[in-house]
């Protein structure tokens, strides 16, 4: 553990997460529907340029379980959008590193032309460089509508480079200061994992940006994001249909209350959905095919689905 981190929590405890309706201490287990699909996820391929500790998608540079999507199986579910009519207004691309998808331009085409705004998370690094000249005429013709989440684990280069590895901390800065040179939207995420408060976080991260001339409000939770830690062996509460009321939070306010996302698995013949960014492994999730059979009521049987969205009032949409 990097210092300065949390403590880690002990391990679950046995029965925890066993069923999908009932809890351990035979409660029935919470659950949220589908209210509107307002941001449809791409993961893009799980393989990244760098490992990171605790990545939530267990991405490096050699994890293929999650092969690269192409442009025709996600024009496949642009399509679908328009079939259904469906409220959708942000199409969102999270990795591995989405830019070593070398169809990611296209696919940013195509949802930008349909009018959609586009959000990719990134770590900035040489794969979105190698792209500029995509990126720059992407910007030039959809201005406004493409932002850019750049992974930034902490606002000093020790803390950084715990996470993301030796080396990682200046290609990183080289590519936000790049996307901000050239007016792109732009919006970071951290992690809260380092004793620190909320509030003397976002003055570190506030110095940061003002220091780099990067036209981000640290002040602003969407703009600059700060994660929970996730350990899914680590012990959680077990969310109940009763904590809604107990922790004053609404089932709509859930990520999978409003969003989906596309994955394809290693040797599968077809793309499937899964009801949110943090559980693209777990067949427990899986939707079906299609957006339209997705739109089932999800049960919160994940460790994740307690520590990042219920608890942590995380979410990893762009509003």
């Amino acid at each position: 553990m990097a210092e300065g981190m949390l403590a880690e929590k002990p391990l679950i405890g046995p029965g925890k997460f066993g069923d999908p309706d009932v809890t351990a201490k035979g409660e029935r287990r919470a659950v949220v529907a589908l209210t509107r699909l307002k941001t449809l996820w791409f993961n893009t391929g799980s393989l990244c340029n760098i490992t990171c500790k605790n990545c939530y998608m267990e991405s490096t540079p050699r994890n293929d379980s999650l092969a690269y999507l192409t442009l025709s199986e996600f024009g496949d579910y642009l399509d679908e959008i328009g079939r259904q009519n469906l409220p959708t207004e942000e199409i969102a691309f999270t990795g591995g590193e989405p830019f070593m998808n070398a169809e990611l331009p296209a696919m940013l085409a195509d949802a930008l032309g349909r009018g959609y705004r586009a959000l990719v998370l990134t770590n900035a690094m040489k794969p979105l460089l190698n792209k500029r000249d995509r990126l720059l005429a992407l910007q030039k013709r959809h201005d406004g509508k493409l932002t850019l989440r750049v992974s930034i684990d902490h606002y000093t280069r020790a803390k950084h480079e715990a996470i993301r590895g030796e080396g990682s901390w200046e290609p990183m800065l080289a590519g936000l200061q790049w996307l901000a040179e050239n007016g792109f939207g732009l919006a970071v995420a951290g992690r809260a994992c380092w004793n620190e408060s909320d509030i003397e976080t976002r003055v570190g991260y506030a110095a940061l940006f003002a220091g780099g001339n990067i036209p981000v409000d640290a002040a602003d939770p969407a703009k600059l994001v700060l994660f929970p830690e996730l350990g899914g062996q680590l012990d959680v509460p077990e969310i109940t249909v009763h904590c809604w009321d107990i922790l004053g939070v609404a089932p709509s306010s859930m990520m999978c209350a409003t969003s989906r996302m596309v994955i394809k698995r290693k040797g599968a013949e077809r793309p499937a959905v899964v009801p949110c960014t943090l559980l693209p492994y777990d067949p427990q999730f899986d939707l079906g095919n299609d957006l339209a059979g997705s739109a089932r009521t999800v049960k919160l049987n994940h460790p994740h689905c307690a520590t990042f969205c219920v608890l942590g009032g995380a979410s990893c949409g762009g509003e």
